[in-house]
């Protein structure tokens, strides 16, 4: 499976009141539109009056203005925030079923190993291993795994937050005696 092509994709993390029909009703606009929706993933924030939704769209399908305009006219959503390539973290969760017979489970395993992957369950002649990490990761893990067989594959959907702040705010020094405190 290729890895696609992350450029072309935007990253949307919306901040929305957590109640019923929300996430119809934004569904609801990005098909009205014939925006693609790459992938979608929403869950509760740390208050429970507020879920947020990491929408991954195409770029291809819909500007980004007019993506962010047509959010803000729903009433549940209560901010928008763009994140752009390489300006984010993001994750996503792979659990893959792979052939691997008695006299291949090592290798299979210690695949999973390099990638730092958790092998989840064992059956006679299949392993299901469990991926956390970047899709270009997911992405390289699947095409290594292919060869063995992957008998079921299923992945969560990107979640991203902006990067934190790596500077220390701008405070000025005061002078101590002759010396900078």
């Amino acid at each position: 499976m290729p890895a696609p092509n992350v450029g072309r994709h935007h990253i949307f993390s919306v901040l929305v009141e957590n109640r019923f029909g929300v996430l119809t009703r934004v569904a609801g606009l990005f098909a009205r539109r014939g925006f693609n929706i790459y992938s979608l993933a929403v869950s509760p924030t740390e208050d429970d009056r507020f879920s947020r939704m990491t929408i991954v769209v195409d770029a291809e399908s819909a500007p980004l203005e007019q993506i962010s305009k047509q959010l803000h006219k729903l009433i549940p959503v209560i901010k928008i925030a763009e994140i752009a390539p390489g300006d984010g973290v993001e994750r996503e969760l792979m659990l893959v079923t792979v052939k691997a017979t008695p006299e291949f489970r090592s290798q299979v395993t210690e695949l999973a190993a390099i990638f730092d992957a958790r092998v989840v369950d064992v059956g006679y002649d299949a392993v299901t291993i469990e991926l956390a990490g970047t899709p270009d990761q997911l992405d390289a893990m699947s095409d290594l795994l292919a060869p063995f067989g992957i008998l079921e594959r299923q992945r969560t959907g990107r979640i991203a937050m902006a990067r934190l702040t790596r500077q220390a705010p701008n405070t000025k020094l005061r002078a101590v005696k002759g010396r900078a405190v």
